[in-house]
């Protein structure tokens, strides 16, 4: 495929790119299935920016002309048939009026979108998501509860209760802070934890992912400053960096975020808030420690800033017993606590739920007014009911028992036939284990091989802010049957045996396929 730039011209080097593609495609010089050049790749071979070759593959998806796959690239879509309902509506009009409709160029798009989608665009997450139902291959991408421990019998019974003749409160719009029931409940179930609150002062969202975007537009104007540990939750990262914020980060050893790093950094930039996971972290699976949790709380007063505790997994903790909460510790109102049912119960629901300050709800309901005015008053109906009938505790221990089992078959899969070189540590709770690849192998690397065995993970530099993470990968456990983890690691490790033992040119150095590559 070859392309010809003119620098002289007016109009954009990505838009050159695009149209000479566009019109290959069109052309079929460019027949559907095929493999378009990785982005960097690409881009040095043109002499241009990565985001010139990014630019111009956004335009051709947008036109449907291409599309991005899992361990594939980024192919030729097909393109419409002469059958398709688009042409029948042309025909129809032919036949009606005796006219053919006037070619148009097809939108570019590009021109008319703004900065902030441009920092929104998030391939990581948008191809984990992508990844749903495709059988053909295991996936340890997906942090997902695993969908045969779902209680559906005992739920559908309660939603045949709550869809009953006349219940038309269950259909209606709702407060945007969330069905009171529902509230209430969630306050009396975190009291238990050692988190004394009020139903006054939690309110339910579309998922804890929500809380992020409304607390972000809350509190952030382009160029504030946050701080978060690293590596870290990928999901947070997109929304802080779609919001313009100046991140700041913190490493990690066992124990959590190194508060003896982080005074400097408070002192010296005044941040609008500190953002953590500090029970079995996403991805690194670790537990902050109890001292670490106070002196985390102790820099907070001291320096006036808030805390942002998101807390999806800390239910799901299979040695010993529930840790305390930044939240529970938290004497002076400084942590606005995340919480969510997706990861413990039902991710497709899309409930969670948010405890602060009465000021900051007040602020936090005017956000979530313009964005969906309030979450599912039916589903909220349902899981009020499924709580207060005692079925969430009881599913909680029933998934707490099924997922160390399934956390235990992956680390004897990974201890009986890891090549040498291969690491991982053994969280005791959570979802995910945090591997470090052997020397010198890059997970870029191992992620297009392990494609061809239809094993897919995360690479680590998708948790990493700054340049970092490339040796490191993140497996979910919590997703598959015992038989599949074995034969996932299996295949894995395989993948990685054969990258181990192949030959290296002498005078090349043996690079990934992608730079920042797709999961």
């Amino acid at each position: 495929m070859e392309l010809h730039l003119d620098r002289s011209l007016k109009t954009p080097l990505y838009l050159q790119i695009r149209n000479q593609i566009r019109q290959l495609i069109l052309a079929n010089e460019l027949s559907p299935g095929f493999r378009l050049p990785p982005e960097r790749k690409f881009a040095i071979t043109l002499g241009v920016n990565r985001t010139t070759i990014v630019n111009a593959y956004h335009e051709l998806e947008a036109d449907g002309l291409i599309q991005s796959h899992v361990g594939k690239g980024t192919i030729v879509s097909s393109p419409l048939s002469s059958t398709d309902p688009f042409f029948d509506h042309l025909s129809g009009i032919e036949d009606n009026y005796g006219l053919l409709p006037t070619p148009v160029q097809p939108m570019s798009w590009q021109n008319f979108y703004s900065r902030q989608s441009e920092r929104m665009y998030n391939p990581v997450l948008a191809s984990i998501l992508t990844e749903i139902g495709e059988e053909d291959q295991i996936s340890f991408a997906l942090g997902s509860p695993a969908g045969e421990y779902f209680p559906l019998e005992e739920f559908s019974q309660i939603g045949q209760q709550v869809i009953s003749s006349g219940n038309w409160q269950a259909f209606e719009y709702g407060p945007t802070m969330g069905h009171y029931p529902l509230r209430e409940y969630i306050a009396t179930w975190l009291a238990q934890r050692g988190i004394h609150t009020q139903a006054e002062r939690v309110m339910i969202l579309s998922g804890s992912q929500q809380g992020l975007d409304l607390l972000t537009k809350v509190f952030l104007e382009p160029g504030d400053y946050i701080v978060m540990e690293e590596p870290s939750f990928l999901g947070a990262i997109g929304v802080f960096k779609a919001a313009g914020a100046r991140i700041l980060t913190v490493p990690m050893d066992q124990e959590g975020l190194r508060t003896d790093l982080l005074e400097q950094i408070l002192a010296r930039h005044r941040p609008k808030f500190i953002y953590t996971l500090p029970t079995f972290q996403n991805p690194s699976g670790h537990k902050m420690s109890l001292s670490r949790r106070q002196e985390l709380l102790k820099l907070a007063y001291q320096y006036h800033i808030p805390i942002v505790e998101d807390d999806p997994y800390s239910e799901l903790y299979y040695e010993g017993k529930l840790s305390p909460s930044l939240k529970s510790l938290d004497e002076h109102e400084h942590v606005i606590y995340l919480g969510t049912f997706s990861k413990i119960l039902f991710p497709g629901l899309r409930l969670g739920w948010c405890v602060a300050p009465p000021s900051v709800l007040e602020h936090l309901t005017l956000a979530k007014q313009h964005v969906d005015l309030h979450t599912s008053t039916t589903t909220q109906w349902m899981m009020t009911e499924f709580c207060q009938q005692g079925l969430l505790d009881q599913h909680l221990i029933k998934v707490r028992n099924h997922y160390r089992i399934q956390r235990d078959t992956m680390v004897s899969a990974l201890t009986k036939l890891a090549p040498s070189g291969l690491t991982w540590s053994v969280p005791e709770g959570g979802y995910y284990l945090w591997c470090e690849l052997p020397p010198g192998m890059k997970a870029a690397t191992l992620l297009t091989k392990a494609a061809e065995k239809k094993i897919t993970f995360v690479p680590g530099n998708a948790f990493f802010i700054n340049p970092g993470g490339t040796d490191r990968i993140r497996l979910c456990f919590s997703r598959h049957p015992e038989a599949t983890i074995l034969e996932g690691i299996r295949r894995l490790c395989e993948a990685i045996t054969e990258i181990l033992i192949q030959p290296r040119p002498k005078d090349k150095t043996n690079r990934p396929l992608f730079n920042n590559p797709l999961v």
